[in-house]
């Protein structure tokens, strides 16, 4: 279906965008985070949720723009903290103070499944650890409160936003959780929060 849909637009020179991330303008076409369809236009931007944003312009090039985060006091401290902020769908890798990585992140869905917010410690980390519960991979696995846990998840890149976890802290980008985990330490500072 959206081979189709691509094919179709492909051509047209016009920037259009989905949900899904993609982008066609002038027979390119390129992936960018988006959370919902927006009004085909020149420029398209992914919703200012990020430190930095892309702008795509209709010729299919790319800029990045930096936005200022402000992180809760709790977050900078001195040492290590992985800052989870719900509103805005992204972790934070942050060093006495200074965000040094950015990634998204999906959160447990409302309920009993809901991710715990608040002020924990990384209690545990494995880095090939398996769902004792519903048996599935947690690569880069850094347990923070009870079962809960911030760690890669294979249905989050495949799928995106259109799932939500069990209550972990899901990340898409195999290579910056990897970069994250090899630097938290048992012990480190893990803020669960909303902004």
């Amino acid at each position: 279906m959206f081979g189709r849909w691509l094919r179709r637009i492909a051509g047209t020179g016009t920037a259009v965008g989905m949900g899904l991330g993609l982008i066609a303008g002038a027979g390119v076409v390129q992936t960018v985070a988006l959370a919902t369809a927006p009004a085909a236009s020149a420029a398209v931007t992914t919703p200012a949720v990020a430190s930095s944003r892309a702008v795509v312009t209709a010729t299919g090039t790319a800029s990045r723009a930096t936005a200022k985060v402000k992180l809760p006091k709790r977050c900078t401290v001195k040492g290590r903290v992985l800052c989870a902020d719900k509103t805005k769908r992204k972790l934070y890798y942050v060093k006495s103070g200074k965000i040094l990585k950015t990634v998204d992140a999906r959160f447990g869905c409302s309920g009993a499944r809901h991710t715990r917010e608040g002020t924990f410690k990384v209690y545990r980390k494995n880095r090939h650890w398996v769902s004792t519960i519903y048996h599935t991979p947690m690569p880069f696995s850094m347990f923070f409160s009870g079962g809960q846990a911030v760690h890669y998840s294979s249905d989050f890149a495949a799928r995106g936003y259109l799932g939500c976890s069990h209550g972990c802290v899901n990340v898409r980008d195999w290579n910056k959780l990897e970069w994250i985990y090899d630097r938290v330490k048992v012990g480190d500072r893990v803020v669960v929060y909303r902004s």
